[in-house]
């Protein structure tokens, strides 16, 4: 069965959940999960795009288990501080972690001592695909497609391109391209989007990548022309092509990153199992659907699918963050 598929196949079994309670997977878990409030601690900061799914997502899960989820902000140092945090608590289903692929993955690489071993002491449940990340040219590049990109690089022999952080997908992208086309491309590190899409404002860089949420202010003020896409294609702007569909052909080209939930390694199989079917049913909830609307985001997908995943793009990621050749911080 494709990934379609079963995509298909969970928001329907979700959307069923929505008109009737839960049934656990055996009487015994019901009875122990949860027996108190549940911690949802989102490792990054309040207002953003993760910490507005852990609240959606919490509120929903509370609505069904009949308990308090807690969404307490835990950021600094690329989630790791948050996400330590979670792997030293008790593996009893009461306190959850709600991240990005940063934390999951990158960390590892550009971290020393991030305070936690991904797969030692975390276990994924459910994540949300990320969505196609775009790739902005200033209009006075005269870009519109990877091929005037590649183009005007070569012409101008150096490209001042934003990115959102060191280690970022952008910085990735932007080294990808660099070893393919054999371009000189320079990336300016920003801390977050919003300061990045303020350069672009500016017209102080010459392209940049982020989400399409984040770059409204800069599309709609006409100060920026969308050339690319990097894995996906983003469904309000189907005619931008992806970097791999234009040419580009790196495979981390072919990942997605993600947003999603885990919890401490020992938690018990009955309770992750319940945890990820109460996240995919809340792909069927109005205030959910809501979210995932605003960042043009896909439901959350199943326990399997999203270990599936997790193991497909690791190495990936992990292959070209070590290309990056950034030393540990």
């Amino acid at each position: 069965m494709s990934a379609k598929l079963d995509r298909r196949h969970f928001i329907a079994a979700g959307t069923s959940a929505l008109a009737m309670p839960f049934v656990a997977r055996s009487a015994s878990a019901q009875a122990a999960w949860p027996s108190r409030q549940i911690r949802m601690i989102c490792s990054y900061p309040a207002g953003g795009q993760t910490d507005l799914l852990a609240r959606a997502y919490g509120e929903f899960i509370s609505k069904q288990v009949g308990k308090t989820v807690v969404v307490e902000n835990k950021p600094g140092a690329s989630g790791a501080i948050g996400t330590a945090e979670v792997a030293r608590a008790e593996p009893d289903g009461h306190t959850m972690l709600c991240s990005i692929s940063t934390t999951y993955i990158m960390n590892r690489v550009v971290m020393k001592t991030p305070g936690y071993d991904m797969d030692k002491d975390l276990t994924l449940v459910s994540v949300i695909p990320g969505a196609g990340l775009l790739l902005v040219a200033n209009p006075k590049t005269g870009v519109k497609t990877l091929d005037d990109f590649v183009a005007f690089a070569r012409k101008s022999g150096k490209v001042n391109f934003g990115t959102y952080s060191a280690g970022s997908s952008p910085h990735m992208t932007i080294h990808e391209l660099n070893k393919q086309y054999g371009l000189n491309i320079e990336p300016i590190h920003y801390r977050g989007e919003a300061p990045m899409w303020t350069g672009m404002l500016e017209g102080t860089l010459d392209a940049a990548m982020g989400s399409y949420t984040a770059a409204q202010s800069v599309l709609q003020s006409d100060r920026g022309n969308v050339f690319a896409v990097h894995s996906k294609k983003v469904d309000a702007i189907p005619t931008v092509k992806t970097l791999p569909e234009q040419g580009a052909t790196s495979k981390f080209f072919t990942v997605s990153g993600f947003t999603g939930w885990a919890v401490p390694k020992a938690t018990p199989q009955p309770v992750v199992d319940r945890l990820a079917e109460l996240c995919v049913a809340a792909n069927g909830d109005p205030k959910v659907k809501e979210v995932l609307a605003t960042f043009v985001l896909e439901p959350a997908i199943g326990f399997k699918e999203t270990n599936a995943l997790y193991q497909r793009e690791l190495p990936i990621w992990i292959e070209s963050a070590k290309s990056l050749g950034l030393e540990p911080a």
